[in-house]
């Protein structure tokens, strides 16, 4: 970083930071990015974690990412390219032959397939589809609008009423909707909609996902919600794979970053935001050295940035207490496998189109709340929730020739493993729980033990540790009602301002929240530079 002061530091060179210096930079202001670690892309970075096989380290899939941040940051011409899943997903079970359920491929297909377990839910399908996809269309157009702020006067009255006249869009029937997916569990949601507990299983499994909660915690309906406001390729509702894992995503938006005149600089931790005359002037490196800049943009998790870089005599008392109230828990265990073969599954033995989507054990909604109750009690489930992704089923760049690497996404583990079983800590713990991980999975594939040549683990402590994820939270934060929208990260400072001027958030603690969308970053550069215009 040179001495000039820029116009705008931003603290992360995670997804949302380099959208954000993007969009600055190009309306023409000097930017620079600090990435504490050695490469940028935060959570969504691809990296060798054994030799010769390559994978996405922590975020591993796309969806969500914003078609706008997608365009503006020109992100498909220098190649990404996103590959679509077959279809939804893949439930094995049991180890019976032919005990499966397979979603997508079309609403037909789904429904033959849902039919061989409940021929009611089969014919419930198109209304339950039809409902998302209403309720999903109101919300997806509030993504890029910046929440009214609580206390903000007219202008905050204003965009309150143009977030009413979305909704009055609805019917009563979709406004109830609404309110059923904003405040009820997502198991509550299902059983009135459905019978069968393959197929509650296989839509409730999206309530659960980085949520440290059980599928009926009242709440949870709307993380299964937050999950389908994505797509891929212009396919709403769609999942896929990048290209060269999650890294691709973010090294191609490096390059736009660069091609706009921003300056990234790696392995330069931040220790301070330097606050001068109640202003945010630049940020303190752990080697000492000072970046003065004209305002600081903070992709963090909003507790880190408030309790470990912004020093307390520049905050208000209450908001301080209610950022040390902001919850950020997430039951995620997250593993990379180098394999020699690919897992053979005895529900759909052999290989297939099966082992290209996301695979999930977890064959019911009790199932999913039982791992919960473990994971609370005892540190981690005795049988837990896993999806697993081989992303070189359709990517031979990630591993050698006639081997496969595969993404492992866990839930339950307890955050603070120490508070339900004193004296334990993950680094003690990982590689035990590593094994029941793998365990499960060969329940349901029993090659996939033998196949396994390397592995990468990371716990709750290692996603905190590594990048920046509190309390292993993917989220940035929990997706409940009293920490979205205007209340993200806390109410009265929902507009990605911070009570320091010139300190923005735009990382996922800021509305909409998590997932690898880029929407955080593009929201926040608009108000930094619609408080540039009104010279704030």
């Amino acid at each position: 970083m040179t001495t000039r002061v820029h116009d705008a530091v931003v603290v992360g060179g995670g997804h949302n930071g380099l959208t954000c210096a993007a969009y600055l930079a190009a309306a023409g202001l000097s930017v620079g990015v600090l990435e504490r670690r050695g490469v940028v892309g935060g959570a969504a970075v691809t990296e060798e974690f054994h030799p010769g096989f390559r994978n996405s380290t922590a975020s591993y899939a796309v969806s969500l990412l914003n078609p706008k941040v997608i365009r503006d940051l020109g992100l498909v011409a220098p190649g990404l390219s996103i590959v679509e899943r077959p279809f939804s997903n893949f439930l094995p079970l049991s180890t019976r032959d032919g005990d499966y359920l397979k979603l997508g491929g079309g609403l037909e297909a789904t429904q033959r397939e849902v039919a061989r377990h409940s021929r009611r839910d089969a014919e419930a399908l198109p209304a339950y589809y039809a409902m998302l996809g209403r309720v999903v269309a109101v919300l997806r157009d509030l993504l890029l609008a910046t929440p009214p702020n609580v206390g903000g006067g007219l202008p905050a009255l204003l965009d309150a009423w143009k977030v009413a006249r979305r909704f009055r869009l609805l019917d009563l029937a979709g406004q109830r909707d609404v309110l059923d997916l904003f405040t009820k569990s997502a198991g509550d949601v299902l059983d009135r909609w459905f019978e069968s507990a393959p197929l509650k299983a296989a839509f409730g499994f999206d309530s659960i996902v980085g949520n440290f909660a059980s599928p009926y915690t009242p709440g949870s309906a709307y993380v299964l919600l937050h999950h389908l406001f994505g797509g891929v390729n212009g396919k709403p509702g769609q999942w896929g794979h990048a290209i060269g894992g999650m890294g691709a995503i973010t090294q191609t938006m490096a390059k736009s970053c660069a091609a706009r005149g921003v300056e990234i600089r790696t392995a330069a931790p931040v220790v301070r935001v330097v606050v001068t005359g109640g202003r945010a002037a630049g940020v303190e490196l752990e080697s000492g050295e000072v970046v003065q800049a004209r305002r600081v943009v903070a992709n963090v998790n909003p507790r880190l940035l408030f309790e470990r870089l912004v020093e307390p005599e520049h905050l208000p008392d209450d908001f301080r207490a209610r950022m040390a109230a902001y919850r950020c828990a997430s039951g995620t265990f997250r593993m990379n496998v180098a394999l020699a073969a690919l897992p053979d599954f005895t529900a759909l033995p052999g290989d297939g189109a099966h082992l290209s989507t996301g695979i999930v054990m977890a064959p019911s909604l009790a199932y999913m709340e039982q791992a919960y109750f473990d994971a609370k009690s005892s540190g981690w489930s005795r049988a837990p929730i896993v999806e697993i992704v081989i992303p070189s089923r359709v990517d031979d760049s990630l591993a050698p020739r006639g081997m496969h690497v595969a993404s492992l996404f866990c839930q339950h583990v307890h955050p603070d493993l120490g508070a339900v079983r004193p004296g334990r800590t993950w680094d003690d713990a990982r590689d035990e729980v590593a094994d029941l991980m793998v365990d499960t999975v060969a329940r349901f594939a029993p090659n996939f033990r033998d196949a396994i040549i390397g592995r990468r683990t990371l716990s709750p402590l290692d996603l905190e540790r590594d990048f920046g994820l509190v309390g292993g939270d993917i989220f940035h934060g929990a997706l409940s009602l009293d920490q979205l929208f205007a209340a993200r990260p806390v109410l009265g400072h929902g507009n990605y301002r911070t009570p320091v001027d010139g300190l923005y958030l735009c990382g996922s603690g800021t509305h909409p929240g998590g997932g690898v969308t880029g929407v955080p970053g593009h929201n926040a550069a608009r108000e930094i530079l619609r408080d540039m215009r009104r010279r704030v």
